[in-house]
């Protein structure tokens, strides 16, 4: 069975952690899309991590880790990251990598910098991980796939030349920067070579030999269906299709094979980076008390350290995101950061042109919407440690099926808390 675990919104909806709880019955966990630009939290036995390239199931000994044809592939990054599990107690891994992935470059993360500080006030928030440049290269067919580090280092060296020619055109009539060098960059694929050649095989040929043996298989996106660059707040969105759909591709696997798409749903509403939000809290004193309580350590960016915009449950951001990702069950996530509250606010609508519509519009017209509110009832105490629904206060199980009514998909797991343990199956 090929599982795909998604989010529904802007991210950060908590995808590490279902990821991690799925993976105790897992064979193998995919990186599919994305780069090191957003990362998954995790909390279990060996202590806290943030992860950013690694698949989230690389704390379970009987898991094979895939980094997916899909991902934007820093490999200094990816090297560092593994090491610094192993230093924390972690046991080492099991690695693959896609022999057809493609290589971010250190003039990627550049060039994303420079582009950035000549928007200025007009910027996409973007991470300066490299993340547009990388895939407008891969879309260009100017990128470095894996594979080619493996063969004629004349060939390497001719495209290498090439692609500096073209680069430094930008690089020195737009932004008055130093142009790159080949020797440096010739010299950077050969020292990545070295670095990931443990670990590259033809990933499609195994996931396809793991299918046909009957393996569990999960996975793993990064961001949400709102930062999907067709169907998201575009052009305020990532690079990288943030779609379950997608999965087959940046995994490479048959489509068919997706049978369950866990889409992860967040109990209140977060984003980190610029872009349409409509359920937003726009008074910053009430919007940093609900950051001050949310997440395990607050709403702050698990890759930049930034404050997350946050705001109350959006459901109809929520069900257009999980009817994009095709979601056949949800998991709600973060409801125990709620527990303060006396009254819980819920976007049931958004107000545009004075008419109250349900279906999520496009950019254009989302900057001219209004929530509209829906208020419930707080259950005033701390629901970590609880483990059967029914146990739940009665407020907060009308807030569950509240929500599980507006998106339209079962809720079969909720989080009460950070840990691997804190979860409730109905």
């Amino acid at each position: 069975m090929v599982r795909a675990i998604v989010g529904a919104c802007w991210g950060d909806e908590g995808k590490g952690k279902i990821t991690d709880v799925l993976a105790q019955e897992s064979d193998i966990v995919i990186r599919f899309q994305g780069g090191s630009n957003a990362g998954h939290t995790i909390i279990n036995d060996y202590g806290r991590f943030a992860l950013h390239l690694l698949p989230s199931g690389v704390f379970y000994g009987h898991i094979t880790s895939i980094i997916g044809n899909g991902v934007a592939l820093n490999i200094p990054y990816l090297v560092k990251e593994l090491k610094s599990l192993v230093d924390a107690g972690v046991p080492e891994p099991k690695i693959l990598v896609s022999d057809r992935a493609q290589i971010l470059m250190p003039y990627h993360i550049a060039l994303d910098t420079y582009e950035e500080e000549r928007l200025a006030g007009k910027s996409f928030g973007s991470t300066r991980s490299g993340i547009a440049p990388f895939y407008s290269d891969k879309y260009a067919k100017i990128g470095f796939q894996v594979s080619e580090l493996f063969g004629d280092e004349a060939d390497l060296r001719e495209k290498v030349e090439k692609v500096c020619l073209l680069k430094n055109v930008m690089i020195e009539n737009l932004y008055h920067k130093e142009p790159l060098k080949a020797d440096e960059v010739m010299d950077y694929l050969l020292s990545c070579r070295e670095m990931i050649k443990p670990y590259v095989c033809d990933t499609g040929a195994y996931l396809y030999e793991a299918i046909k043996s009957g393996k569990n298989i999960l996975l793993e996106g990064q961001l949400g269906s709102l930062k999907d660059p067709d169907h998201g707040i575009y052009p305020m969105v990532t690079s990288s299709h943030t779609l379950a759909a997608y999965g087959a591709i940046g995994a490479g696997i048959p489509p068919y094979e997706i049978s369950r798409i866990t889409t992860v749903v967040k109990a209140y509403s977060s984003a980190v980076g610029a872009g349409e939000f409509v359920s937003e809290i726009l008074d910053e004193e009430e919007a940093d008390v609900l950051r001050k309580h949310g997440g395990d350590k607050g709403e702050y960016g698990a890759t930049t350290g930034r404050p997350r915009r946050v705001g109350w449950f959006d459901a109809v951001a929520s069900r257009y995101g999980c009817r994009v990702q095709g979601a056949t069950e949800a998991a709600l996530t973060v409801v125990d950061c709620l527990g303060y509250l006396d009254e819980i606010p819920m976007c049931v609508g958004y107000e545009l042109d004075g008419k109250v519509i349900r279906d999520f519009p496009t950019t254009s017209l989302l900057k001219r919407c209004k929530p509209v509110w829906k208020v419930f009832k707080g259950w005033k105490c701390d629901i970590r440690g609880i483990k059967s629904y029914e146990e739940l206060p009665a407020e907060c199980r009308a807030y569950i099926e509240a929500i599980e009514q507006e998106i339209g998909v079962p809720v079969t797991m909720v989080s009460n808390g950070p840990g691997r343990s804190d979860m409730i199956y109905r």
